[in-house]
């Protein structure tokens, strides 16, 4: 199939109203593939991303959380609580067919962007809506956070140290997660709206991906009160060697243990009488994983790796994240991007993992420095260079 030079979305108008990671996440997504993206941010801090990362030193310096999350995107500092910007707004919202904030309950009402209000004005509009907890409901008015979401829908509990203690995963899943889920929600409201001249509401929260994403694990529950964990449940686990270390998955053969054992030329432990029953390795675990460890110990993580592989045990290397960036898959699956920057010059971050057999790129617009599109966005709204000049002296933009 040929290649387009369009993108898929190019036409869409999205007003972004996000911050930090969950709705930016969402929003660029969009942009990747050719939406045309306003971002609204404070005059002063902008979003708070902005001013949460610890590396910055220079004093022009430019979040790095910031870049990662708001490529393809336009941006505005504007004072939403002057009625001028209030104006602007509305102005934006009459060309928008998508709006996304994830306020907390009662501010867009206060802003006078409740869907209420904006479906009877603005009936073809994509009302999307991120929060933590969900819009109504005795969570509603938490403020919504990643780490906390990980917390209540089970997530950390299932992920304890040695100890037994809770653990919090790194990364922002819940974040990220979501951010796909409102984005697959705004692309099929639009498809949608083709067929009924309608926009809708659209509304995703951390907690309910979180829960979601432990989809099997909660109908396990749900059907028999048994807690699933794959890792503690299996021979799943990793296991230092000579130079590194080896994540070893032991599932999907008829017998993994044995296999693993005839790889790194260790007595068939499958044979004790103690270890015969699939069933009883989860319980054992901690015993057979002391038995293997001297096999893994002996060997480089290379030869490891070479001998699994030979017997068809699915492993791989423990890689830092440079190491996993630096590896020839990443660099063959395009992932990575290249756009301008105002302040870095040329700057580099992961891109959009999606790849379409008719779309040649994706976007590739840098992120935007504070209120850096403020005057080229009014001058396409219609104001003047003197209306421009104005609405800087009152506040009213950055």
């Amino acid at each position: 199939m040929s290649q387009q030079t369009s993108l898929p979305l190019e036409g869409v108008r999205v007003l972004d109203l996000t911050q930090v990671q969950f709705g930016p996440c969402a929003t660029q997504v969009l942009g990747d593939f050719g939406a045309k993206i306003i971002k609204i941010e404070r005059p002063g801090d902008g979003d708070i991303c902005r001013g949460t990362d610890p590396f910055i030193t220079e004093p022009a310096g430019e979040s790095a959380y910031f870049m990662g999350l708001n490529r393809n995107k336009r941006g505005m500092a504007l004072n939403m609580s002057k009625p001028a910007g209030a104006r602007i707004v509305m102005e934006l919202l009459d060309q928008a067919d998508v709006l996304v904030h994830n306020f907390r309950p009662g501010v867009a009402e206060r802003l006078g962007l409740g869907y209420d209000t904006l479906k009877e004005t603005h009936p073809r509009l994509i009302y999307a809506s991120g929060s933590g907890f969900g819009p109504s409901g005795p969570l509603a008015h938490k403020g919504g956070q990643d780490f906390l979401a990980q917390s209540l829908s089970g997530l950390a509990s299932r992920n304890p140290d040695a100890d037994g203690m809770p653990q919090l995963f790194p990364t922002a899943l819940g974040d990220f997660t979501s951010g796909m889920v409102l984005a697959q929600g705004i692309l099929m409201a639009l498809y949608q709206r083709e067929r009924t001249g309608l926009g809708q509401r659209i509304d995703v929260c951390l907690l309910d991906v979180l829960i979601t994403l432990q989809q099997q694990e909660v109908t396990q529950w749900l059907l028999r009160q048994k807690e699933v964990n794959w890792v503690q449940q299996n021979l799943i686990g990793i296991f230092p060697t000579k130079d590194g270390a080896v994540t070893l998955v032991g599932v999907f053969r008829p017998n993994p243990l044995g296999d693993i054992c005839k790889a790194l030329e260790l007595e068939d432990y499958s044979a004790w009488p103690q270890y015969a029953d699939r069933a009883s390795w989860g319980p054992n675990r901690a015993d057979i994983f002391k038995l293997l460890a001297p096999g893994f110990a002996k060997y480089s993580t290379t030869e490891c790796l070479k001998r699994l592989d030979r017997e068809d045990v699915l492993c791989a290397p423990v890689l830092s994240l440079g190491e996993a960036l630096a590896q020839p898959q990443v660099d063959a699956n395009g992932l990575m991007v290249e756009f301008d920057h105002p302040v870095h010059g040329r700057v580099k971050t992961v891109g959009n993992p999606l790849k379409m057999s008719s779309v040649a790129r994706t976007a590739t617009r840098g992120a935007p420095t504070l209120g850096q599109h403020n005057a080229e966005v009014l001058a396409e709204l219609g104001y003047a260079p003197s209306d421009i000049a104005r609405l800087r002296s009152e506040g009213v933009i950055a």
